[in-house]
């Protein structure tokens, strides 16, 4: 009984601290091999552009690690991926000011 209660509580605990977001990439296979990987749609309501624009990325990194799994590869056709994300809060919050920070500065005087 102790045991399950400690286990619930880490649960709620680390869905507390993150967000989970959901994406949907879609790879195009031709003979057994990836040829193209999209990104169809990024579920993030309270996202900002530039959030979506990181979150969509990270997305597409993790389909293009998954393309020869196994389980997604196809002989010809289009595999769609539904991706989970799990972000912290914190690092939720700080992906705005990075891409801010990443932006080229307007130089003008």
């Amino acid at each position: 009984m102790l045991f399950l209660g400690i286990h619930n509580m880490q649960a709620q605990g680390y869905a507390k601290d993150s967000l989970q977001i959901k994406v949907y990439t879609e790879i195009t296979y031709q003979n057994n091999e990836a040829k193209d990987i999209k990104l169809l749609t990024v579920f993030c309501d309270y996202c900002s552009d530039k959030q979506t624009t990181r979150i969509g990325y990270a997305a597409l990194r993790r389909a293009y690690d998954e393309r020869y799994d196994p389980e997604n590869i196809l002989e010809n056709g289009k595999k769609k991926l539904a991706i989970i994300l799990r972000i912290a809060k914190d690092d939720f919050l700080q992906m705005n000011e990075d891409v801010l920070m990443d932006e080229p500065q307007d130089n003008r005087e």
